[in-house]
Formats: C-alpha cells, sequence, structure tokens
C-alpha cells in the first residue's frame, strides 16, 4: 500500500536539515585535516608514511563508529545515537587541536572518527525513514550536498586562518598555531549538530520496531498527515519478524552466509572507495604543490573543487528520482574512468625536479581541468547515489545490521585508499596510483550493471533481502 504524496514539508524539511548536519560534520572533519599537514610534519618531525597513518586514524574510528551505530541504532534509536556521536565529536575536535604529540593526536583522530562513522550511517537512513517514497532520494541526497559543503567550509577556513597567521605554521588567536584552530573550529558543527537533534523525533520505523506503535503513529501523522498511520504502521509491523528483534543474524540467509544484498551494499560502499575520491579529499592541498602549485594556489583549487562539487550534487538531487539511482551510477563510472584515465597520463608527463613532481604547463592545466570533471562525476552519481541506497536498499528487519556491515567495509576501504596514498605515490609513482583507480571505476560500472537493482519510488516496506 503506497502513502499519500501529501506530506508536512516544513516539518519534514526540518528533519532533513538537522540529521543532515551530520554530514556536513562528516564533511568538515574530512576536510579539516587537509590544511593541516605541514603543521603536523613540522611540530611532530613526521615521515610520509607517519603522517600517512596520523591522517588516517579518523578511518579505523570510523570504520568502528559506522558499525557499532547500526547495531546500537537498533537497540537505543536512530536519534539517540546521533547524539551520542555529536557529544563525542566535540570532544575529540577540542583533543586533536591540543595534542601534545601525534600519539595523543592520532587518538584523538580515531575516537573523531567514531563519531563521523555513526553520522555518515545513521543521517540517510534516518532521512529514508521519515520521508515519503516519491521524494525520498532528492532529499536523502542533501546529506551529500552538506557533506561537500563541510568539505569546504573547512577548507575557507583553513584558507582563511592560514593566511590570517602567514602559514599553517604561524600563530593565531591565544598564540597557537593555526594548524591547531583548523581542528577546534570543528566542534562549532558539532554543538550545533547536537543542540539541533533536540528538536526532531525518533524514527517510527524504530518506534514500532521497539513497540511504541502508538507513538510511531503520532509521528507517521504528523509526518505525512491525519490517518496516514492507520494505513502504514500495520505495513511497517509486517515487514518486522515477529518472534524477535532485529539483530546482527537477520543478515544471514538461511543456508549459511551473508544475505546478496548484504554483498551489494558492501560493494557499493567498497567501490565509492575505491575510485580515490578521498586522495582529492584529504591530500588535495599536498597533490597539487606536487604538481607546482604554491600552498596558496593549492588551498584555493580546494576551494573550487568544493564549489563544483556542490553544483554536480544539486544536479543529482534533480535528476535521481526521475531518472533513478542505478542510471546515475552508471553514468559516473563511466566519467570517473576517462577522467582518472587523463589524469595518469598527465602525471606520466611529469619530471621530478629537486625532489618534487613538476608538470609541463599543458598538462598541469588539463590535470586540473581532469580532476574537477571527475569530482563532478563523482558527486553526480557514487557521492550521493551510494549513501541514498544504503539508507534504503535494505529491509526493515536488517537495515540497521546491514548499515553496520556496509559502513564499516565503506571506512575500512577509505583507510585502505587514503593511508597507502602517500607511500604510493612517493614510490610507484603517481601514474601508476591513478591508474589504479581508472580500473576500479571501471570494475564499478560492471559491478552496477549485474548487481545493483533500482529503488526508485519503492516503500521501504517492499525492500526484499
Amino acid at each position: 500500500m503506497s502513502v499519500p504524496k501529501s506530506y508536512n514539508a516544513g516539518f519534514i524539511g526540518l528533519i532533513v536539515a538537522v540529521a543532515t548536519i551530520g554530514g556536513f560534520m562528516f564533511g568538515y572533519d574530512s576536510g579539516a585535516i587537509n590544511g593541516t599537514q605541514d603543521g603536523l610534519r613540522h611540530t611532530f618531525g613526521l615521515s610520509e608514511g607517519a603522517l600517512g597513518l596520523t591522517v588516517s586514524a579518523l578511518l579505523p574510528g570510523c570504520a568502528l563508529g559506522a558499525f557499532l551505530a547500526g547495531r546500537f541504532a537498533d537497540i537505543f534509536g536512530r536519534r539517540s545515537v546521533m547524539m551520542l556521536a555529536a557529544a563525542v565529536f566535540i570532544v575529540s575536535a577540542l583533543a586533536s587541536g591540543a595534542a601534545p604529540s601525534a600519539l595523543v593526536l592520532a587518538i584523538a583522530r580515531f575516537f573523531a572518527g567514531a563519531a563521523v562513522g555513526a553520522a555518515s550511517v545513521l543521517s540517510p537512513v534516518y532521512i529514508s525513514e521519515v520521508t515519503p517514497a516519491h521524494v525520498r532520494g532528492r532529499l536523502s541526497s542533501v546529506q551529500q550536498v552538506m557533506i561537500i559543503s563541510g568539505l569546504t567550509g573547512a577548507f575557507l577556513a583553513n584558507y582563511y586562518l592560514a593566511g590570517a597567521a602567514g602559514s599553517s605554521l604561524g600563530a593565531f588567536w591565544g598564540g597557537q598555531a593555526a594548524w591547531r584552530w583548523m581542528f577546534w573550529v570543528q566542534a562549532v558543527p558539532a554543538i550545533l549538530f547536537l543542540v539541533t537533534l533536540l528538536l526532531v523525533p525518533e524514527s517510527p520505523r524504530f518506534l514500532v520496531a521497539k513497540g511504541g506503535v502508538a507513538e510511531a503513529g503520532a509521528v507517521r501523522d504528523r509526518l505525512l498527515g491525519p490517518g496516514s498511520a492507520e494505513a502504514k504502521v500495520p505495513e511497517i509491523q509486517a515487514s518486522l519478524a515477529r518472534d524477535h528483534a532485529p539483530s546482527l543474524a537477520d543478515i544471514r540467509k538461511p543456508g549459511g552466509g551473508w544475505r546478496p544484498i548484504v554483498w551489494v551494499g558492501i560493494g557499493l560502499a567498497v567501490f565509492q572507495q575505491l575510485v580515490g575520491i578521498n586522495v582529492v579529499f584529504y591530500y588535495g592541498a599536498v597533490l597539487w604543490q606536487a604538481v607546482g602549485f604554491s600552498e596558496a594556489d593549492a588551498l584555493k583549487i580546494n576551494i573550487v573543487s568544493g564549489t563544483v562539487s556542490i553544483l554536480a550534487c544539486l544536479l543529482s538531487i534533480a535528476l535521481i528520482d526521475k531518472l533513478g539511482r542505478r542510471p546515475l551510477l552508471l553514468i559516473g563510472s563511466l566519467g570517473m574512468t576517462v577522467t582518472l584515465g587523463i589524469l595518469a597520463w598527465a602525471f606520466a608527463q611529469g619530471t621530478i625536479v629537486e625532489g618534487h613532481v613538476t608538470l609541463p604547463a599543458g598538462v598541469g592545466t588539463t590535470a586540473l581541468l581532469a580532476a574537477n570533471i571527475y569530482v563532478v562525476f563523482f558527486n553526480l552519481s557514487w557521492g550521493p547515489v551510494m549513501w541514498v541506497m544504503l539508507g534504503e536498499m535494505f529491509p526493515n528487519q536488517m537495515r540497521g545490521s546491514a548499515l553496520a556491515v556496509a559502513g564499516a567495509a565503506q571506512w575500512l576501504a577509505n583507510f585502505a585508499v587514503s593511508s597507502s596514498f602517500p607511500w604510493l605515490a612517493q614510490n610507484i609513482g603517481l601514474p601508476v596510483t591513478y591508474a589504479a583507480y581508472t580500473l576500479f571505476a571501471l570494475l564499478s560500472f560492471g559491478f552496477v550493471l549485474r548487481a545493483v537493482h533500482e529503488t526508485k519510488g519503492r516503500e521501504l516496506e517492499d525492500m526484499v533481502g
């Protein structure tokens, strides 16, 4: 039974705005590290390998946070776990900026990662569980806009702080280095997230699963109008097992092993990272300095890339509920394959000058254009669509558990790519590294063709595993 297409746009808009602050927080933390790396090298005397591990300490925490959040959300609720994540993030942001050593910074980043991982999986699933099917894709895609807005906000803040202090190593307010303030500013969106979560309700699907049928009905009626709960709550109840609460056992098939839909979710999550997008996000400033741009110019390029990404996400929002999820993924895979291939070719034209990679003028411009077009294709497709699909593709009974597994896989793949990049770039070279990302982009096209099914317009209660 479908729900009416009328809904309380103002209330749902408030919920989406609040939930996607988690996406902004996720993006801001991911981007804030971008301008701190010279400061970390100088302050803590880090080698390239140690820098990669320190920067990437966030990511194992993200994997753990995503896994635990998926399970805790089935026990304590989507909103409650997001509030816990916001509180952890505030503490870890303050600790990161004050870190007296690389070890303390890595530990603080790990806990920041746990909060980011939790927000990354719970914000989209929370949005998918409170929005009508016919607009669910575009509203869930706002998450990616906020992730990129967070990244861009971090790039702007880093650019301002470095400029005001003379460099990331220069002293800013209180005599503290600008790179420390780049971490401390992260607490601002987390405080906003924590406070505004008090204004929104718990997911009605979680409430039904915990036996709060009357409360779920009240939330549902407020979301979709009086009488909507009468038809929908019984459907939600029917989609849940009557003999046990949602658990990790639900992702297993009767004959053993995980259900096919879980593997599809893992594939989507992992391929989103294997195309190398976070090399641009985490190492953008370092990468562009390596091909001849100054630190200031590299930070400006990051801002341009962020702005272009937001525009691509807005285009995705316009298309996702019309064109569908699967076509956007296919378009993105092809576009990324071509642009990554151009980047691999461009870096192959580079020469080593005083230990640094330098590109010929025309080739450098080509690389810059290809990188930004690559970002457009990613944020038109795999960026938002992967999160939308993870939030909606799993049946109600297993959604939290399947998200726990897929979310953890996404962050582990992120860790593998981002932590390996400095070593690969230095020892194997940028051409071969980017050729590998090109291959994974091509493989992602075949994966979507064979394994991914369209979810556009389908009710969450109609999803099967």
